[in-house]
C-alpha cells in the first residue's frame, strides 16, 4: 500500500462501495426516474447507488486522515461457506420449505465460525426457523410453505 493511505480497511471499503453504488446508478439508467411525488422504477436505486458511492468516496477520504491497522489475511473457506449457506437458502425455500432451508443457512454458515458448536447450532438453527416461521408466514402473511413439496406438503 502506499504511504499516503494511512488506513487500508477504510480505502479498501470505500472502493468496494464506490464500485457498487455506480453499479446501481448505470443499471438505474435504463429504467424511468420520475420525480419525488410521483417515483419511477429507477429513484430508488439510483439514489441509494448515489448514497453508496458517497458513504464510498468519505471512506476513501477518511483512509487519507485516520491511522488504521493492515487488512489481515482474507478467510476464503469462510467466505464461501457463507456464500454456499445463503445459495442453499434460496435453492431450498421454494422446494423443501422456510423451516429447513433456514436450518440449513444457520447450520452451514455457523460451520464458518472457529467457535462451532454443534449442540448450541442446532437450537440456534431450529430456534430461528420456528422464529421465520411465526413472523414471515403467520404474522406477516407472506405465501412462504413451512415445508415444501419435497416433504409431500
Amino acid at each position: 500500500m502506499p504511504a499516503f493511505i494511512r488506513h487500508p480497511k477504510d480505502f479498501w471499503i470505500g472502493i468496494i462501495f464506490i464500485f457498487f453504488g455506480l453499479c446501481a446508478v448505470v443499471i438505474g439508467q435504463d429504467y424511468g426516474m420520475g420525480t419525488t411525488g410521483r417515483m419511477g422504477p429507477a429513484y430508488f436505486p439510483v439514489v441509494l447507488g448515489g448514497l453508496l458511492t458517497l458513504i464510498g468516496a468519505i471512506g476513501i477520504i477518511r483512509s487519507f486522515i485516520r491511522q488504521g491497522e493492515a487488512i489481515g489475511r482474507i478467510h476464503v473457506k469462510e467466505l464461501v461457506l457463507i456464500l454456499a449457506a445463503v445459495l442453499l437458502f434460496g435453492y431450498l425455500v421454494r422446494n423443501a420449505g422456510l423451516v429447513p432451508a433456514a436450518i440449513v443457512l444457520i447450520m452451514v454458515s455457523a460451520f464458518a465460525s472457529p467457535k462451532f458448536h454443534l449442540g448450541k447450532t442446532i437450537l440456534l438453527a431450529v430456534g430461528m426457523a420456528l422464529f421465520a416461521v411465526v413472523l414471515f408466514v403467520k404474522l406477516l402473511g407472506l405465501p412462504m410453505p413451512i415445508f415444501g413439496p419435497w416433504f409431500g406438503a
